[in-house]
């Protein structure tokens, strides 16, 4: 698979993004055709690749137990074949697979994101 912004790996499904606030940039990293913005009151928005690929962006900021993210059916979201970028996701660790790459995003004293991949 390869990932929005050509990222490439067999495992690169599912991205989950930690950094702090304001620090976190979701327009770079998706890499969709559409304009991105954030589904902190829909919880899930849903994109479109150059290549007609569907992007999912869960934003799970306003969860507050994890019975909500069945409701909407996440497993589908974690275990589909699409590409799956999540914002907070410390609010839902225990769900998440292992195969979970972490972006994580901070920003250092001269104000330059920095980013790393694990």
């Amino acid at each position: 698979m390869v990932a929005p912004g050509g990222l490439s790996s067999p495992n690169l499904a599912l991205l989950a993004q930690r950094g702090q606030l304001g620090a976190r940039d979701h327009d770079g990293i998706l890499g969709a055709v559409d304009i991105v913005s954030s589904p902190t009151f829909t919880l899930v928005n849903e994109y479109n690749t150059t290549a007609g690929e569907s992007i999912f962006h869960i934003d799970f900021y306003r969860i507050k137990k994890l019975e909500e993210v069945y409701d909407f059916g996440l497993e589908e979201y974690l275990t589909g074949d699409s590409f799956c970028f999540m914002e907070w996701p410390e609010l839902i660790e225990e769900l998440l697979p292992p195969e979970t790459v972490t972006v994580r995003i901070s920003v250092d004293a001269e104000g330059q994101r920095i980013l790393s991949v694990t």
